[in-house]
């Protein structure tokens, strides 16, 4: 159950902290007063899209907060545990957007992602919108309303996976036989690419050691000429070489150690520096002694590697992915001269999950049979009792007119009415006026709602179109609704606020700069008179507000505050 609603700087709302109850709460007030912005607010926290719009005028960022009480909402409370974002049985959500648009969100104040929000929010919070009628209209609506009616969301998410992997495999076999048809001529081409390829002696290919290779004796000639030169310089010379200089610092500091005793160590190191010297002078000796300058070689090498090149540029690949290439091709060409075989495969999987579809769509539309018997017959009752005697609600099932597999099932559910009798059912699109359309949408909202484990329902204007008698019975429904779940409802209806445990009326100020709005809950006295506004407009008299008191308290009497 949501229990608290905090909102910051979001649009005409400067500040607001509203503590919510159980129960039916009713949000009223002038039109243009703000009371759309509550459900932004709560929209936003609870995932939707947000912009830099939603900034109020001169705040650097607007922030939403929800608390709830999971205590109702057992689904919500395992999906914090399975996502390690529990925190006993409360659950706080916080959805800050700041001016450039971006927003960040939290969880028990540990951030997460819009997704994340958004998968907890569906367990928490389910909001009909004030054009949830013309939603109603939609085939895949109808569909979606009946099939969570029925129960058959485990049933659709094995039919759909099904569906996948036939659809999938479907697609496989389809171009291993187009292939096929020109199997020849690919095998051919194939078989010489790789051939081609094969001349690079896969085996032993390093192109990194080669290039490597190549760059040595193409410059061999240096290499040559300055190893021989550092080779004198370091040993061979008489006068000049290092290894003789060395020796001759050796021989002078050795006759002052007497003297300093401290210098025997410093001619220990130049003793191992001309041991080192001499090592190297003749490892760079026997180096040098072992090239050998060949020009056919460097040919070779260059050859080679222009063929590397060119293939590589040929096949659009870099030179390190020719063996890689050549894997590819000899697994294109075993998948191909074995094609026949793989064929045969798929054949017999795509025959076992076409089967296997057939018959979970077949369960899925006697569930849907069984489903729509019971919610038309509801629907139908319902209906009655809001102000269409003589309506019938029928949801029509036929199959489509295709026997390949399509998600979500082979059915064609299309909702039917019937308004007067003796006229045969249409189609809600013909049949249905504006009035009749928002009571058929709310008599299967509140149906549908009923089995719902979501703790908390808000309606939106739903109840638009519908007043008299049939707004009394609106507001009834939705308390009724009320006794095991929290229900909030936007209305402009006296019939419908009466019916709330909690009235909370939005209000504007205009007496600043930059106009807000506030939410404050209403005293019975306040009740009283903003019920008597909402059923006598400019002018309240006395007789107005007798009415809108006698309104009030004939509900609060016969239907007490639950709990």
């Amino acid at each position: 159950m949501l229990l608290n609603l905090n909102i910051i700087d979001l649009a005409v709302v400067k500040s607001l902290d509203l503590d919510l109850e159980k129960g039916m709460s009713v949000l009223t007030g002038e039109t243009g007063a703000g009371k759309s912005i509550l459900l932004t607010a709560l929209g936003l926290a609870l995932g939707d899209r947000a912009d830099s719009g939603y900034v109020r005028p001169e705040s650097k960022r607007a922030e939403v907060n929800l608390e709830f009480d999971l205590s109702d909402a057992p689904n919500a409370y395992q999906w914090l545990i399975d996502n390690e974002l529990d925190d006993d049985k409360h659950c706080l959500i916080r959805r800050v957007i700041n001016q450039d648009g971006r927003s960040k969100a939290y969880i028990n104040d540990r951030p997460v992602t819009l997704q994340s929000l958004q998968e907890l929010s569906e367990q928490l919070v389910e909001i009909h919108g004030q054009h949830a009628h013309l939603t109603l209209l939609n085939s895949d609506e109808q569909r979606r309303l009946l099939d969570n009616y029925a129960k058959n969301t485990d049933l659709i998410e094995q039919l759909n996976a099904c569906y996948k992997q036939w659809h999938s495999t479907h697609k496989e076999l389809e171009r291993c036989l187009k292939a096929n048809t020109d199997q020849s001529d690919r095998e051919e081409f194939l078989t010489y690419q790789i051939a081609e390829l094969e001349q690079l002696d896969l085996v032993n290919y390093n192109y990194a050691a080669l290039t490597e290779e190549h760059s040595k004796i193409a410059n061999l000639g240096q290499i040559l000429a300055t190893g021989q030169k550092q080779v004198y310089i370091l040993y061979e010379s008489d006068q000049l070489s290092v290894n003789q200089l060395l020796n001759r610092s050796v021989i002078d500091l050795s006759g002052l150690t007497q003297y300093a005793p401290e210098l025997n160590e410093i001619c220990a190191l130049l003793t191992e520096a001309q041991i080192q010297t001499e090592e190297a002078a003749i490892q760079l000796r026997r180096f040098l002694e072992s090239q050998e300058a060949d020009p056919h070689y460097l040919d070779s090498l260059e050859s080679k590697l222009g063929v590397i090149q060119n293939l590589s540029r040929k096949h659009h690949v870099n030179p390190d992915e020719l063996p890689q290439l050549v894997n590819t091709l000899q697994t294109e060409l075993h998948n191909l001269t074995h094609s026949g075989e793989r064929i045969e495969v798929l054949q017999k999987e795509v025959v076992e999950l076409r089967a296997k579809y057939n018959k979970l769509a077949v369960q899925l539309t006697e569930h849907r049979k069984t489903g729509a018997q019971k919610l038309q017959k509801h629907i139908s009752d319902m209906i009655k009792e809001l102000g269409m005697p003589q309506g019938e609600f029928i949801v029509s099932i036929t199959a489509l007119d295709t026997d390949t597999p399509k998600l979500n099932g082979l059915d064609k559910i299309e909702y039917l009415i019937s308004a007067n009798p003796g006229l045969p059912p249409k189609s809600l699109a013909k049949v249905a006026s504006g009035g009749e359309l928002s009571r058929i949408s709310l008599a299967i909202q509140v149906t549908t709602s009923n089995d719902k484990t979501t703790p908390t329902l808000i309606f939106d204007e739903v109840d638009s179109g519908i007043g008299g008698g049939v707004a009394e019975i609106v507001g009834q429904k939705l308390r009724t609704l009320s006794s095991n779940r929290q229900v909030m409802c936007v209305t402009h209806l006296p019939q419908v606020a009466a019916q709330a445990h909690q009235h909370l009326y939005v209000e504007k100020n205009n007496k600043t700069d930059i106009t807000s709005s506030n939410v404050r809950l209403l005293s019975t006295d306040e009740r009283v008179e903003e019920i008597a506004r909402m059923l006598g407009g400019v002018t309240i008299t006395a007789n107005t507000l007798a009415h809108a008191k006698e309104m009030l308290f004939h509900t609060t009497s016969s239907s007490p505050l639950e709990g």
